[in-house]
């Protein structure tokens, strides 16, 4: 007598346990995919909000966000909050940090050619820099020059033009110069260092504190929307123009290779196209807010605005052509970034002179 195989069929109450288990864990399975949310971290070079590049990156980590639906989180950290301001380029080397938002002059001790993505003294403007990155080839070298630390670099940010920095007294003459230390980071440094001051990089979050105590005796950051911000014009009231040595202002936003590459294509679109979108819209309101504030300082805070003497500018200029000199002496990829860079500035010169410069010259 054959014994009778286990029933197959599914009984009403069966099913009904069918239901509730599916319907339970669908109900755990919601938390799970939340749980599964790629969650990143930027590390700054600025304190926490500050009007221009501090802003800036707090507006990378949101458009990310929004653009995601929330699906890549990137918490953001002000300087000293994860890493120090200037750690930030080995933090997102090392893992520490999957992002930051910084600028490129900061690692020109470990990487010479690092400062031509921010500014070059008598260099590029604004827009002529971003022509140079997105279709002169400068995107390409700036990529192979990071890639040995495991970084995308990309411009995420946009100051403008800078101001010539801030100086406790008046300057007459390049004799002037002579003997100040000045914080000044990037190639700019360098070429005043030619010009017979000492050039130090101080931290943005500690530039006051070294002007406050006379520590420096004139800095250089930005322009008046966010040097208003540090509040320099409490402590030096001649605020100097034209600023040869940076006159543009790219901030970047660093990417650990590795971290880009465990996203899914879209997210890693989204990640490119916010700091894209982001780099046009910060250019845009550091001109309008720049504009604004450089009123308040002279109008409202007894800012006197100055013109640098000629001897200074024209002794700038010499050193300016000695530094970029040794890029070229360096040969490998030091050369190339120069090379591209001249050709870029030359392509767009004769462009410049008789578009913004000869219009600007006739409206005023």
């Amino acid at each position: 007598m054959s014994k009778r195989k286990p029933e197959t069929f599914v009984t009403r109450r069966n099913a009904l346990k069918l239901t509730g288990a599916t319907m339970a864990g669908s109900a755990l399975a919601a938390p799970a995919l939340a749980a599964g949310r790629i969650e990143w971290r930027m590390a700054t070079s600025w304190p926490k909000n500050l009007p221009g590049p501090g802003v800036t990156a707090r507006r990378i980590t949101e458009r990310i966000d929004r653009m995601s639906a929330g699906r890549l989180k990137v918490t953001l950290y002000a300087a000293e909050e994860l890493v120090p301001a200037l750690g930030v380029f080995d933090a997102v080397t090392d893992g520490a940090a999957d992002m930051a938002h910084t600028a490129s002059f900061f690692w020109q001790g470990k990487l010479a050619a690092a400062p031509f993505f921010t500014a070059v003294p008598f260099g590029l403007t604004p827009m002529e820099h971003i022509a140079w990155i997105e279709h002169g080839g400068g995107q390409a070298l700036w990529d192979r020059l990071y890639a040995p630390a495991g970084i995308k670099p990309y411009m995420g940010g946009n100051t403008g033009y800078q101001m010539g920095g801030w100086y406790r007294n008046e300057i007459r003459s390049l004799e002037d110069i002579k003997g100040l230390t000045i914080r000044m980071p990037g190639l700019g440094g360098e070429v005043i260092r030619r010009m017979g001051a000492t050039p130090v990089s101080v931290p943005p979050g500690q530039i006051t504190t070294a002007l406050k105590l006379g520590q420096i005796n004139a800095t250089e950051f930005l322009g008046p929307w966010s040097d208003h911000a540090m509040g320099f014009y409490k402590y030096a009231k001649n605020y100097y123009y034209p600023g040869f040595h940076e006159p543009n202002g790219t901030g970047e936003a660093l990417v650990s290779l590795k971290s880009l590459a465990a996203l899914p294509a879209d997210l890693r679109a989204i990640v490119e196209e916010a700091v894209r979108a982001e780099n046009s819209y910060a250019l845009a309101e550091s001109e309008w807010q720049n504009a604004g504030r450089l009123r308040v300082l002279t109008d409202d805070l007894g800012v006197t605005l100055r013109r640098f003497p000629d001897d200074v500018l024209d002794a700038a200029r010499a050193a300016t052509k000695e530094v970029l000199a040794t890029f070229e002496a360096r040969g490998g990829i030091d050369a190339e970034i120069l090379a591209s860079f001249k050709a870029a500035r030359e392509r767009q010169s004769l462009w410049g002179k008789v578009s913004v410069a000869a219009f600007l010259a006739a409206r005023d």
